[in-house]
């Protein structure tokens, strides 16, 4: 039997222990283990019921990620299961922790489940463009009911214990020790005489629900929904195997499914994802011995709807935060927009009237820089202006205690002048929250010059404790994003001048799979946001560079996006859908013909290549610079802040995908016809002539 797994006799119960710490992973000695315990349970004459439970901080928590990508190694996961299930003596799960995929699997396998009632459970294998592969797609249904099971498979989000036990996925909650509760409710089962309940051969979630209308309507969701993504439509289709088929041939058409998605490209690109966000933890100069600072209170400077987001992020977490503005006006505006903003989720649902009041009660409202002397960390967050920025920084310099953080919000401007303006240039890092600040998942997480390691590291531990997904990135203009969105944008301005109408691009990038296309996120923006930095940008770059102008006719004329109602597009009031701007195409023709471009059809493929490869060729000076740490780092960028599609695993890993030697010859023709904006950056060309990927080139032996 595997050291991973233990078999214990306690009178006629046979208790199976599993332990791989730190999250029990279901590597290939330990589903070994599992196979040769039961086996010896079922071949054990004395042993009436199995009690199954898992040492450590959580039950089994899915798949042993170090098996990815790997031949399978038997015993597979569905083939231990089976034995599971098929074993003659009742058997118990014991749950407790996050019990995820393959986890949860098991745990279905076994006849009974009970949960401690901090548990949670979840099949999240959609995420990594996969489905359940080992019955997950079979039994939930069996048990919980198709509604439940698809909104669980395809959402991937796990579910706490009292709604699992309300979903009969378990049967029992507990609280205390587990193996005591797994064997009384073993010795419960044997006296109530009560033997083996396969999942398997359940029916009651599959009964009195009319599961063909279910289905449909969730196909039909799914394809309006997540456009061009592969696995989630075969996670339906397994679903539906579930309420039309016998379970052993269920089983065989999730396995089919299951190939499906795993020979998918999206697969390789979900999975590149999922490593990359375990990467951008890992600071290759940050000595391992660092410690971070203890956080127990924050201040956010500037109330309005960025500051208020970052404090609600702070909230949300359970740490007290005071919320600075100029003047009480301003101060209860931005409490109001925080109550509101509460008050919106709990009319939704995914938030309690208690919660809300215990999250409003960590947010206080000042107006006076004395009162944040003894809070640990400042987040300023007032408006993009070095000026102003100076006074903020200045006048917290000023009050502050040794030893706290000071952290600017800047998305563009240079944080080595902020820093300079305090007399403690180590205690200043760059936290770049996105908006809406507590909805969006990303921070930039900017390293000054002079940022101590244990600044840093305490930076990067704000971020885990904000549940958001930190990325740290060096000081330049923009930082890794937004000068990446700059070459983007700007790109796609050309596009206008050349003959494309906001629709086309709009509509050919959604087609590639961006959450929004280009011109509808800088209505929603407002136009003046970009006007201001283009105005800085134009100081400071080459006179030669040539810009587009459309972007400034609108501004000109009042049309800054959804806030005035017109800009790209035109908005009906109160409705954001996009119509067409009746003025535009004049303004367009004008552009042309000022820069003496003869306007012609662009193909949807022309526009992809201009505006995505524009992101890649960026990139790769932004890694050449040292800027990011690694190219994937600027993928889970602009996965997590710039709506760039999952299943492409981000720009630098699609460039891949295509052929670095591909993007090369492309952006070489675009330089050649478009000018200078499209120099290929050396390290592209290097890497397309040695025949080598980003995701392959480390910045330690670029030579």
């Amino acid at each position: 039997m595997s050291e991973l797994v233990r078999l214990q006799r306690r009178a006629e119960i046979a208790l199976i222990i599993a332990d791989n710490p730190p999250v029990n992973a279901l590597g290939q000695a330990l589903r070994q283990g599992l196979l040769q315990a039961f086996q010896a349970a079922e071949a054990d004459s004395q042993v009436r019921a199995v009690v199954l439970v898992c040492e450590g901080s959580t039950f089994f928590a899915g798949a042993d990620i170090k098996e990815f990508g790997k031949p399978p190694v038997a015993p597979s996961l569905p083939e231990v299961i089976d034995v599971i299930e098929g074993c003659s003596k009742p058997s118990v799960a014991v749950i407790h922790g996050t019990v995820l995929g393959g986890g949860l699997e098991v745990a279905l396998g076994c006849h009974y489940r009970i949960a401690r009632t901090d548990a949670r459970v979840g099949l999240p294998e959609v995420k990594l463009g996969l489905l359940p592969g080992a019955g997950g797609t079979q039994r939930l249904p069996r048990l919980a009911g198709v509604a439940k099971a698809l909104e669980m498979i395809l959402g991937g989000a796990p579910v706490e214990a009292g709604e699992a036990c309300e979903y009969h996925i378990v049967d029992e909650l507990f609280e205390g020790d587990l193996m005591d509760a797994g064997l009384a409710y073993a010795r419960r089962l044997l006296q109530e005489g009560r033997g083996v309940r396969r999942s398997g051969e359940q029916t009651r979630g599959l009964e009195d629900t009319d599961n063909a209308a279910l289905i449909a309507a969730r196909h039909a969701e799914v394809v309006k929904r997540s456009p061009g993504l592969f696995s989630p439509l075969r996670c339906v289709a397994a679903v539906e195997a579930a309420t039309r088929l016998p379970l052993a041939q269920g089983l065989e058409r999730e396995r089919e499914l299951f190939l499906e998605c795993l020979n998918s490209p999206q697969r390789a690109a979900l999975v590149h994802a999922f490593f990359a966000e375990r990467q951008a933890a890992k600071i290759a100069d940050l000595p391992v011995d660092t410690r971070p600072r203890e956080i127990r209170t924050a201040a956010v400077i500037g109330g309005g709807t960025m500051g208020v987001g970052i404090a609600l992020c702070f909230a949300n977490a359970g740490v007290s935060v005071k919320l600075l503005e100029v003047g009480d006006e301003a101060l209860q505006r931005a409490l109001q927009r925080a109550r509101d903003t509460y008050a919106t989720s709990v009319k939704r649902g995914s938030l309690s009237e208690a919660a809300m009041v215990q999250r409003l009660a960590l947010i206080e409202g000042i107006t006076d820089y004395a009162a944040l002397a003894d809070v640990d960390l400042m987040v300023e967050a007032v408006f993009e202006d070095m000026a102003v920025k100076q006074q903020v920084f200045e006048r917290l310099d000023a009050v502050c205690k040794p030893g706290a953080i000071l952290a600017s919000n800047t998305s563009s401007l240079d944080l080595n002048a902020i820093a300079a303006f305090t007399r403690r240039p180590e205690d200043v890092v760059g936290l770049h929250f996105f908006s809406p600040a507590n909805v969006m998942r990303l921070l930039e997480v900017v390293r000054g010059a002079r940022t101590s390691h244990e600044v840093l590291a305490s930076a990067m531990a704000i971020g885990r404790k904000l549940k958001k997904v930190a990325v740290v990135v060096g000081v330049c203009d923009g930082f890794v994003g937004n000068r990446m969105l700059f070459q983007y944008g700007r790109e796609a301005e050309f596009l206008l001048e050349e003959g494309a109408t906001p629709q086309q691009v709009d509509a050919a990038l959604r087609n590639f799979g961006m959450a929004m296309g280009p011109f509808a996120v800088r209505d929603l923006a407002g136009l003046d946001i970009g006007q201001a930095i283009r105005k800085r940008q134009r100081a400071i770059l080459p006179a030669h560079l040539e810009f587009p102008t459309v972007a400034d006719r609108l501004c000109a004329a009042g049309m800054l996006g959804q806030k005035t109602g017109i800009g790209y597009y035109r908005y009906e009031p109160g409705n954001r859908t996009p119509l067409e701007n009746p003025e535009l195409a004049s303004m367009l023709a004008a552009a042309s013909r000022e820069k003496g471009i003869e306007r012609r059809e662009l193909d949807e493929r022309y526009i992809v290549e201009r505006t995505i490869y524009s992101l890649v060729n960026e990139g790769t000076k932004i890694l050449e610079e040292g800027i990011a740490q690694r190219s994937s780092d600027i993928d889970l960028i602009y996965l997590n802040g710039y709506g760039f599609p999952a299943w492409r695993g981000g720009p630098m890993f699609y460039a891949d995908s295509v052929g670095l030697d591909k993007v090369l010859a492309t952006i070489r023709e675009l330089h050649a016809r478009c000018g200078e904006w499209w120099k290929p950056a050396p390290l592209l060309a290097k890497l397309a002539a040695e025949g080598r990927t980003f995701s392959g080139w480390q910045p330690d032996r670029a030579g």
